[in-house]
């Protein structure tokens, strides 16, 4: 997968789809992924856990994201990190878009 040197307008690169989850890998590398995510309102990814630190940043709407059975509502420009192989959910309040970067590590 090249690298788009080009700007992007990541609000435009995932559009909303009624009652589903969309996903677009911006970078993939052995070091570590950026994925951008379009949730519809009440849709969200189950509890699971990953090996690796991610960083969410909410770029629009809002989600509520549960680490560790702690829920944290986070809003459009906030970001939160879930941690290595902590247990963790997310789940639309309303439609959000959100920007996960998972850092692998060795």
């Amino acid at each position: 997968m090249g690298i788009n040197v080009e700007k992007q307008n990541l609000d435009q690169m995932a559009e909303y789809q009624h009652g589903s989850v969309v996903s677009k890998s911006l970078l993939a590398k052995k070091s570590g992924n950026i994925t951008l995510f379009a949730f519809d309102k009440g849709e969200g990814l189950s509890e699971h856990t990953a090996p690796f630190d991610a960083y969410v940043q909410i770029l629009d709407g809002q989600a509520d994201i549960t680490i560790s059975g702690n829920v944290h509502t986070l809003t459009a420009g906030e970001m939160i990190i879930m941690p290595a192989n902590e247990p963790h959910a997310l789940k639309g309040v309303e439609a959000f878009k959100m920007l996960l970067v998972m850092i692998k590590s060795e």
